[in-house]
């Protein structure tokens, strides 16, 4: 049995969809000077970053496909944890812009379709904890529109927050405790009270309404927190409790160490 009926994992697949299509129309029109264009990630431009999203993707289908080629991949991420992804997107981006845009376009349906038909209820080797379908597809969400928020600054072309960022926000809300985890402190012990202003004007609420600490805000700049694209003083997010405060200064939806910020 596949995960073809899997409701939760076609709603992130179809936003992730449209996230892609949104980027891709960002970025085909780049002649190769344009894909050279520096984005706001120290050594990174468009070129590095569209590869890095390709390698990503082609892992993660290895990761579902090919178990002697994904454990080759992780023995070679052994030898440099802090620097292969880096290398591998430095790699990537040595093609020429067009040939980048192809690996991305074709990888995004094949993986897709790897998730679709993973056998159900089992979970994707990787380079963290093993995922499932589903939040091996929000995961690809997140980076996908992170990275799409520095090629906008690249090109000077203003981002316009949709709905779709509640995937992200999701996330945020579900790693706190491995933000505290990756700077070597204890979790809280009690959970926090979350209300986020989505774009819409929705509120996304999440934790118990009686929690003795809260987070109020907008649910974009949450996401802008949580994958460090902004730096928290520039944002409407307002903590009360030491603990949620805490978490402010630390978040990351993002596996790996904790990035320099913004």
């Amino acid at each position: 049995m596949n995960q073809r009926s899997n409701p939760v994992l076609e709603g992130v697949l179809a936003d992730l969809t449209a996230e892609g299509d949104a980027l891709e129309a960002l970025v085909a029109g780049l002649d190769e000077a344009g894909w050279r264009t520096a984005t706001p990630a120290e050594g990174w431009d468009i070129a590095t970053t569209i590869a890095h999203l390709a390698w990503t993707d082609e892992a993660a289908i290895i990761a579902g496909t090919d178990k002697e080629a994904w454990d080759e991949g992780v023995l070679r991420a052994f030898e440099d944890p802090e620097g292969f992804v880096d290398t591998a997107a430095a790699e990537g981006a040595a093609q020429p812009g067009a040939d980048i845009l192809t690996w991305w376009k074709n990888g995004r349906p094949a993986l897709a379709t790897m998730l679709r038909e993973y056998p159900e209820g089992q979970k994707l080797p990787w380079f963290g904890p093993p995922m499932s379908p589903a939040s091996m597809a929000t995961a690809r969400f997140m980076e996908t529109w992170a990275h799409a928020l520095d090629i906008h600054e690249a090109v000077e072309v203003t981002y316009q927050p949709t709905d779709r960022i509640r995937h992200v926000a999701h996330l945020g809300v579900r790693t706190r405790n491995f933000s505290f985890g990756v700077h070597e402190l204890a979790a809280p012990t009690e959970e926090f009270r979350i209300d986020l202003v989505a774009p819409s004007g929705e509120v996304w609420s999440y934790g118990p309404e009686d929690a003795a600490q809260t987070l109020t805000g907008s649910a974009y700049h949450f996401c802008l927190l949580v994958t460090q694209r902004a730096n928290r003083r520039d944002l409407d997010l307002v903590a009360n409790g030491a603990d949620v405060d805490r978490w402010l200064d630390i978040a990351q939806a993002f596996a790996g160490p904790s990035g320099k910020g913004r």
